[in-house]
């Protein structure tokens, strides 16, 4: 038999443009097996191969939004007419600013708290050699907008020459909100100027709102209780609220998909029945990755999978091969170091947590790992391909 010299294959699949109430499951499996038939660039369906579809076209099928006036509806009935802390949003022009004119228009005043140097997902306000400069510690100092306009001057974002201070002030004060902003990163320094508040932060929300709540916070939202049903006719997302949303328009914003555990099912199932081969499905968003030059960490939904199947629960249990070959196996080379790390792999534990041989695998869950794969084939621009086919992930070197 000939030996197999590809591994892992990740292939973005093209669709139509999925619009509202399109039978999604139906498109990307007939966009799947119309790939896979083509005449040059065809490839066989196998058994455990992984069907993943970006979060942003099961949201459009399911027509999962919500304009500006249904948040600010929400927020309205949960914080009346009090001053309300909005505290750690991320700098985003997609993803945090039609929520925050949602916001402001449901409040008359709030006070809008920026962690610094940077938000959550590592969008910088300041560089930290300037902060060491101006003898700023971040860790308990609090800035006025005044303050940071002293010391650091009119600063833009390098990547969207936006100025955020300036744009989120703009956006809430054109809703006709009152607005002050201030700088700090314990989440208890907005008591100092609201006792109801908002958590926008994503993955720190809990801790952020139990600390609050211990501080003496009267009430404290975070944005995944907010739209968790609908209201007035929006979309909604009871798990996940306002969190994992992206812009749709300018007063509109598309929500994190809801119900995606039937849909994964029911791809799986129909992708059985039309080719006997039993794959893997998942819907995926936001890939979990830092940018090393730009320094942005990519998550910004709130889970990188809402829903997948269940071959897909876990993580990788894998041995390290270079440190077969380095070690174990260093005085051997050629088809007996092969056939050796072969054996090795053929019987490995079924755990092999604490185990030298899995030292500097990946201790990830496969969903996270896979998603940030198809996030990366599938890029955030005009490729066109919201379904992600990768094979060959479950294999090893002896197959």
């Amino acid at each position: 038999m000939e030996e197999r010299l590809v591994g892992t294959i990740s292939r973005g699949i093209r669709c139509p443009i999925i619009r509202q109430g399109d039978d999604l499951p139906q498109i990307v499996v007939d966009s799947v097996l119309a790939a896979a038939a083509g005449k040059d660039y065809g490839f066989p369906i196998l058994d455990h191969d992984v069907i993943a579809v970006t979060e942003a076209v099961v949201a459009r099928a399911q027509g999962n939004y919500a304009t500006t006036d249904q948040i600010a509806a929400d927020v309205k009935a949960k914080f009346g007419d009090a001053t309300v802390g909005v505290i750690f949003p991320i700098l985003s022009r997609n993803r945090f600013s039609i929520c925050l004119k949602g916001i402001a228009k449901g409040v008359k005043k709030m006070v809008l708290m920026l962690s610094f140097p940077a938000d959550e997902v590592g969008n910088h306000l300041i560089d930290e050699d300037e902060l060491d400069a101006k003898g700023v510690n971040p860790w308990t100092d609090v800035l006025s907008e005044e303050k940071y306009r002293q010391l650091f001057g009119y600063t833009k974002h390098p990547f969207t020459g936006v100025d955020y201070v300036e744009y989120y002030k703009e956006l809430v004060t054109a809703e006709g909100a009152e607005v002050e902003i201030i700088l700090a990163n314990d989440c208890r320094s907005i008591l100092d100027y609201a006792d109801q508040v908002i958590c926008c932060d994503i993955h720190t929300r809990a801790r952020n709102k139990r600390r609050l709540l211990a501080a003496g916070a009267k009430k404290v939202v975070c944005l995944d209780e907010i739209l968790t049903q609908s209201v007035d006719g929006s979309g909604f997302n009871e798990n996940y609220g306002l969190l994992g949303s992206n812009k749709a328009t300018e007063d509109s914003v598309k929500l994190f998909p809801r119900d995606c555990q039937p849909f994964v099912d029911r791809i799986q199932n129909m992708m059985l029945e039309r080719t006997g081969r039993h794959v893997e499905v998942m819907v995926y968003g936001d890939g979990a990755f830092k940018d090393p030059v730009g320094k942005i960490w990519e998550l910004a939904d709130p889970v990188v999978s809402p829903a997948y199947t269940s071959g897909l629960e876990g993580q990788p249990n894998e041995i390290k091969l270079k440190y077969l070959a380095d070690n174990d196996f260093a005085d051997l080379s050629g088809d007996a170091l092969k056939e050796a790390i072969s054996e090795r792999i053929r019987t490995k534990d079924a755990n092999l947590v604490g185990s030298m041989v899995s030292q500097g695998t990946t201790p990830r869950r496969l969903t996270d790992l896979i998603g940030s794969l198809c996030d990366l084939t599938s890029g955030s621009g005009d490729k066109g391909t919201p379904v992600i086919y990768v094979q060959g992930y479950f294999d090893n070197y002896t197959k």
